[in-house]
């Protein structure tokens, strides 16, 4: 068995690579940290970097100034119905542009690659009009229809579809009687399962981030979603409790924390087994 080398440049590699880590790690810490503690102790030099005992206080804290397990209830349902229509749609879009050839093709994947250059908040009264006009304010269609299908997914899904699906298998799925629909079903979706995997983290953590657009076409504090919710934590005393902020900041990671694992097992070994070559 051959044994490592370690040489300087190896050494100082991996050092290199582990202060990285812990610099990325410490703030995730910090939050977990001041989660446990009294607003007072945010304030202290030198700074407290052990936990305390005040966790089920800042929670109690937390849970009576807002609604907490509802908003995230919201949050939950609106980024789990865009991540599962987002994906189902971009990944199907995406399978038609990169591997059919039809009228119009380049026309239309060009015009949606020209909607990623609006800014988000040129749209968001347009939009805030139709929701008006259609009755949708304050409810969670809100939320969830206008951006299902963002122009990105589509747009890296047609780039992971061209790369990863082999012309040959889908004509094979032709000869064998295979419908349009069922290549893309049974041919396609299976081989591009690690693209859907990205945009599944992708869509999820931007629906479960969204701050702006659930504030302005939401009035009812029962439609409210997590970040909105969050936000309001800052004028639920007369001083900030930090050590409540806190805490409901840890709470509203974790999710995300969960949907990272789920999801990124099966997109890093994508990434390894194309890394190794016969």
């Amino acid at each position: 068995m051959k044994s490592k080398k370690w040489t300087a440049s190896t050494i100082v590699m991996h050092l290199l690579i582990i202060l990285g880590a812990l610099v990325s790690l410490f703030p995730f810490y910090w939050l977990a940290v001041m989660a446990t503690n009294q607003s007072a102790e945010f304030m202290r030099f030198p700074p407290v970097l052990t936990f305390g005992d005040q966790f089920m206080t800042n929670a109690r804290n937390l849970f009576a100034s807002v609604n907490f397990l509802r908003a995230m209830t919201n949050t939950f349902i609106v980024a789990a119905v865009k991540t599962f229509f987002g994906v189902f749609f971009c990944s199907l879009a995406a399978f038609y542009f990169a591997k059919f050839k039809f009228p119009g093709r380049k026309f239309l994947f060009g015009f949606c690659l020209l909607t990623m250059m609006i800014p988000p908040q040129l749209n968001m009264i347009p939009q805030l009009i139709i929701m008006n006009k259609i009755g949708w304010l304050s409810t969670l269609r809100a939320l969830i229809v206008p951006g299902l299908i963002p122009a990105f997914g589509v747009y890296w899904m047609n780039q992971y579809c061209t790369g990863a699906i082999h012309d040959d298998l889908l004509s094979a799925a032709r000869i064998d009687g295979c419908s349009t629909f069922g290549m893309y079903l049974h041919v396609g979706l299976p081989i591009i399962i690690p693209g859907c995997a990205f945009l599944c983290i992708y869509i999820f953590m931007d629906s479960w981030n969204d701050y702006l657009w659930p504030l302005i076409v939401t009035s009812d504090s029962a439609k409210n979603t997590l970040q909105v919710a969050l936000a309001q934590l800052q004028g639920a005393y007369n001083s900030i409790d930090y050590g409540m902020v806190m805490c409901g900041v840890l709470l509203a990671t974790l999710p995300l924390f969960i949907v990272f694992v789920l999801f990124s097992k099966q997109f890093m070994a994508d990434i390894a087994s194309g890394a190794v070559k016969d």
